[in-house]
């Protein structure tokens, strides 16, 4: 399998689909204009995450040209909103990785509103899983950790700037903490889901708040879903390891039987709010290639809208993403925010808890001498320049005195000489 998949460029290939599927898993499916999503069904509307992620602000500056946002997930189906994706992993029965690309990177299509955030950005599909039905787990086919693992270091090995991870584990394992820094050493910033109260797409069940993984490694953004009103809910993983929020509810994206579909009407999920954050991504790698993955992250962090400037939260992170913002921003120590990446060293919060003594000498101290010395030497050249423009104006006051002094001008100036009468 293995030899295989290095081969074909994916981590999971030739996966039979359960007898009972016919088509991509139908939990995801949401209403539309029509009342299943095929290959013809059009969704005319241009998402409305759009406009809240500043889009017709940054793609005057950049559409993620140069970039490559690697979807490690599902895989990504062939469909015409996605003509310029690589061609590996082009096998999707779950519809989870074809949609997260979409949101990403679709391009626009004649009677479709759908758009991706960043759709001059480039797609590496990384297959790690086939879908989460109990006959695909059981096989050994559904999220894996040491699987997706695996899939992070094959995306950073192809050069991907960003890395989608729309998966979370609770368990904090140190084979997807090492792929997670080999990654970062391999210049990729990974963008990661902060985790759903009721998720399907994770290796285990765990509804609690509290950390996930990869998200809360260091250097990983933690992406939150907002919903519909604007704010990040309950359906959301809760902790320390949210650093981003984005939309993530009735998602209008691209469909593996190469139509459009809305997914998520009910609840915000963080699988989609982590697709907007790694296109927002993209936008900014594209307008600055120059800088680190903490750069970005910082900029996307700084920059992000949240009610208390000087704090990140447990439950929407820094904010909600503004590419255009983050693109357009000059960093500097003014900045509030996060810690910048871009300066040598921030200045502290507050002040230390135990500061060092301050020694007071009274009377003469350890230099006493030294300054005595070059007090004395800095009046004695005080008093030499004295002398010396002292004697410099007697002199030239003689000359003064001395020299024949010539007649006064006559005439009027700049007009000439007065005419005589």
């Amino acid at each position: 399998m293995a030899a295989v998949a290095a081969a074909a460029g994916i981590l999971l290939i030739g996966i039979p689909s359960p007898a009972s599927a016919a088509g991509p898993s139908k939990n995801l499916l949401a209403a539309t204009t029509q009342s299943q999503c095929t290959a013809s069904t059009r969704v005319p509307e241009t998402p409305a995450a759009l406009s809240s992620l500043q889009s017709s602000s940054a793609w005057p500056l950049t559409r993620g040209a140069g970039v490559t946002v690697a979807v490690v997930d599902s895989g990504v189906a062939a469909n015409p909103h996605l003509d310029g994706t690589d061609g590996a992993g082009r096998t999707d029965n779950y519809a989870h990785g074809t949609v997260i690309a979409g949101q990403i990177a679709a391009q626009p299509i004649s009677g479709s509103g759908v758009e991706g955030l960043a759709p001059d950005a480039k797609i590496l599909p990384v297959r790690v899983y086939a879908g989460t039905e109990k006959q695909l787990v059981e096989a050994g086919f559904g999220p894996n950790t040491a699987r997706l693992a695996e899939g992070i270091r094959y995306a950073a090995d192809q050069g991907a700037q960003i890395i989608n991870v729309s998966i979370s584990t609770s368990e904090k394992n140190a084979t997807l903490a090492d792929a997670v820094a080999y990654a970062q050493q391999r210049g990729s910033l990974v963008v990661a889901s902060a985790g759903n109260r009721t998720n399907n797409d994770s290796p285990e069940q765990d509804d609690k708040d509290g950390a996930r993984y990869p998200a809360g490694f260091s250097g990983v953004i933690g992406v939150a879903a907002v919903g519909s009103e604007g704010v990040v809910t309950k359906a959301s993983i809760h902790g320390p390891h949210v650093s981003l929020s984005a939309p993530g509810q009735a998602i209008a994206s691209s469909w593996p039987l190469g139509g459009d579909c809305v997914v998520g009407a009910d609840d915000p999920a963080t699988s989609w709010a982590t697709a907007y954050v790694s296109a927002a991504a993209a936008l900014v790698a594209s307008a600055h290639p120059s800088e680190t993955p903490a750069q970005w992250a910082y900029r996307l962090e700084a920059t992000a809208v949240r009610a208390q400037p000087d704090t990140r939260s447990n439950i929407s992170g820094w904010g909600v993403v503004q590419p255009y913002d983050a693109i357009v921003m000059v960093p500097g120590t003014g900045l509030r925010g996060p810690k910048s990446p871009f300066v040598a060293a921030n200045p502290s919060a507050s002040p230390s808890a135990s500061p060092e003594a301050v020694a007071v000498v009274i009377g003469p101290g350890p230099d006493a001498a030294a300054i005595t010395t070059a007090t004395g030497i800095g009046v004695a050249g005080v008093i030499a320049l004295g002398a010396i423009g002292a004697l410099a104006i007697y002199v030239s006051r003689r000359r003064e005195e001395t020299a024949p002094r010539r007649a006064a001008p006559t005439g009027r100036g700049l007009y000439g000489p007065e005419e005589q009468e």
